[in-house]
């Protein structure tokens, strides 16, 4: 029995997660579970799968469930719950779901304390990419990518070496406005954007997508878990999500991966690595899919995933304050206090303002981090 920890099991990725854990009760155990404020969802998650450790965002919300957990369930709550359903728990693996760059202090406690990482909380890298990726080769512990793009760059590069590539291409939707102009992105509401037409995300998720701000999070994700310069990592529109990234080696041959949209299968093989096991999940006909498209980005119609590539060529704490400016921007779009197009005016104007540390420790990086949020919420 391989044992899991799931921080962020309420989420798209933490519930599609438990979704592949039932499909393998022989295989698989629940250690323990870390949501936010969905208690409700949580409570029919600790009913199912029986957890060790539990942890809310509050100690309010804690006290509310305290009363409906089974027997022998202990109960936590905030940054230290998390940490402990992780770190603390017997698991062998834990699955790093959580939205945000609040998925760091876990994740660097669940990596000191041996666990392998099933990582889809992308702002862990993007925030401290050299204090993770350093800490992971220390303990040797691996850092296995949940993301579709990494899962499938990851799984392409299986058997061959780092040398004998050109470079990589992460492909990209284009988000729930990829047909619209400029000018056309002026007006559209909350509700539009969060229609996207492939994938079935998180709110937070999926408005990155539509701002590319998430294809730029995965670009610096990309440079970290691969250890490539951002000159050899490309991004690529494909409309159809069906080709999920690929790699170009230097005899010209190309290597892919593709599938239908479904975050259950990167996830069953971070689970499952090194062996691929069936999956209920419905197999790609590519006679049926009949044509994919593809086509060059336009840094001018996505200028956030133009601001990821320079922040990561800057380095330090230019990507910390590029993905807290956005984590509070997207809020602000969210709860309806700012327009579409504000989102990457706020980021670029935190950006201006910031003079990027190089090297960070963990303090800085906590410390740019909270300045960047505070200047975004003011603009």
């Amino acid at each position: 029995m391989k044992k899991i920890s799931v921080l962020g099991s309420t989420g798209s990725i933490g519930t599609q997660t438990l979704d592949v854990v039932a499909s393998f009760p022989e295989h698989f155990q629940i250690e323990g579970l870390a949501a936010g404020n969905n208690v409700e969802l949580l409570l029919r998650q600790v009913q199912e799968f029986k957890p060790k450790k539990v942890s809310v965002s509050t100690q309010e919300l804690a006290d509310r469930i305290a009363n409906d957990l089974p027997a022998g369930t202990k109960l936590y709550y905030g940054s230290e719950g998390m940490i402990e359903v992780g770190a603390g728990s017997e698991a062998d693996m834990v699955v790093t779901a959580v939205v945000g760059s609040m998925g760091l202090p876990s994740t660097l406690a669940a990596i000191d304390a041996g666990k392998s990482i099933g990582l889809a909380n992308k702002e862990t890298l993007v925030t401290a990419g050299h204090l993770v990726t350093a800490r992971a080769r220390e303990k040797g512990v691996s850092l296995l990518p949940i993301d579709s793009e990494h899962s499938a760059i990851f799984q392409c590069l299986n058997g061959e070496r780092m040398e004998d590539i050109d470079f990589i291409t992460l492909t990209a939707s284009g988000g729930s406005f990829r047909h619209l102009s400029r000018d056309e992105l002026k007006n559209v509401t909350v509700e539009d954007a969060l229609k996207h037409p492939n994938w079935s995300m998180g709110s937070k998720i999926t408005i990155d997508s539509a701002t590319m701000v998430n294809k730029g999070l995965e670009v610096i994700e990309a440079h970290w878990l691969f250890g490539l310069p951002y000159d050899s990592i490309k991004v690529l529109l494909h409309p159809e999500s069906i080709v999920h990234s690929f790699v170009q080696f230097r005899d010209s041959s190309i290597m892919a991966q593709l599938g239908n949209p479904d975050m259950r299968v990167p996830i069953q093989y971070a689970l499952t690595y090194p062996e691929r096991w069936h999956s209920a999940s419905p197999q790609l006909s590519l006679a049926e899919a009949g044509k994919l498209h593809f086509k060059e980005m336009d840094f001018e119609r996505f200028p956030c995933l133009k601001l990821a590539y320079e922040c990561g060529r800057i380095g330090g704490t230019a990507t910390t304050v590029f993905n807290a400016a956005n984590e509070v921007a997207v809020s602000r779009f969210l709860n309806r206090g700012i327009a579409f197009l504000d989102i990457e005016r706020i980021i670029e104007a935190v950006l201006d303002q910031h003079e990027s540390i190089a090297e960070p420790s963990l303090e800085t990086i906590a410390h740019s981090d909270a300045w960047a949020r505070k200047v975004a919420a003011e603009i």
